[in-house]
């Protein structure tokens, strides 16, 4: 994997850009503390400036019940109706209070039967229509114990290959127009046992011609406790770089038209498991990947970029 990051080359923007204003809350949630996790979510953005005009903000992968649970029985207090528990209200109430659609993550609870649960995110607009609720497709191993797959998934497909359905959602989202989104484990190869070079999710994004993919993460880290606290400001390169690697084939796409990818992590620890942090918000154009504004990897803050702006940082130029 590249990981110059260091190296700054930035051409003179395209007029292509795209008039857009994106934030990302990058905070450090704990396991089941709710309320105690929306009211950090919520002094982070009032110790934020953030813009009149903000287009979309991103929360983490499950943003307010945390993440790391290690069974349905543990998980099951903290578990929100399809679209209509905690933090999607939460997130009507902060899309009217801003004027921008938010897009957080929950471990959702379906209100069919047989009732089942899914590692979610939910998408409403600046006037609270609920514009997606999107159902995570591939699982990492701490989803495995209480989640199931999306009904996109490889897992349905090989029960039903006639099914339409993507493994991820890739499509219209109100006014922020066509968009891939994505849930952590999404971007990698399915259950770590597909192919690297099958890039299941950045070929969906591909296929579809989407100008914008959204993930929402609790993406994890090897760093140690100690690293993590050393240079908190500073992003882990090694994450970002692994990131922009797994969107290789839009980079080799070369497309005239520019990609924006928009990564949401977390940070903080849980149990001794350590998080990223490192969210990202990145441009790739004509081979070229850029970085607008990276978050440090122990951070708690509220990440503002501009897709009109320069990016900051060229991570690569022309393919591998």
């Amino acid at each position: 994997m590249a990981s110059n990051r260091g190296s700054v080359s930035i051409s003179s923007p395209s007029a292509e850009e795209r008039k857009m204003k994106i934030a990302c809350l990058q905070f450090a949630p704990e396991v089941g503390k709710v309320q105690e996790n929306m009211s950090r979510a919520d002094s982070i953005l009032r110790d934020t400036q953030l813009p009149s005009d903000l287009d979309w903000l991103v929360l983490p992968e499950m943003a307010f019940s945390g993440y790391n649970f290690y069974s349905l029985e543990e998980i099951r207090p903290y578990l929100e109706p399809t679209t209509s528990g905690i933090s999607t209200q939460w997130a009507i109430r902060v899309a009217a209070y801003y004027n921008c659609h938010v897009t957080i993550g929950y471990p959702e609870l379906t209100t069919t039967q047989p009732p089942t649960q899914y590692n979610s995110t939910v998408t409403v607009s600046p006037q609270g229509k609920i514009l997606s609720n999107y159902r995570k497709s591939f699982l990492y191993y701490t989803d495995e114990t209480w989640a199931s797959e999306g009904p996109g998934s490889f897992s349905h497909h090989h029960s039903d290959p006639d099914s339409p359905d993507s493994p991820f959602y890739s499509g219209p989202l109100g006014a922020l127009g066509n968009v891939t989104l994505g849930i952590c484990m999404d971007i990698n190869p399915y259950k770590f046992t597909a192919p690297w070079e099958s890039y299941e999710f950045a070929n969906t994004a591909l296929t579809n011609s989407t100008p914008l993919i959204c993930v929402s993460m609790a993406w994890l880290c090897h760093l140690t406790p100690e690293e993590l606290m050393r240079d908190p400001t500073q992003p882990d390169v090694a994450t970002v770089a692994y990131w922009v690697e797994r969107f290789q084939p839009i980079v080799e796409a070369m497309g005239e038209r520019p990609v924006y990818v928009v990564l949401a992590n977390r940070s903080g620890m849980e149990k001794g498991v350590c998080y990223a942090g490192s969210s990202t918000i990145a441009k790739i154009e004509k081979g070229n990947v850029s970085l607008f504004e990276t978050a440090g990897k122990s951070e708690e803050k509220c990440l503002v970029v501009d897709l009109a702006d320069r990016p900051k940082f060229q991570v690569r130029s022309g393919t591998r």
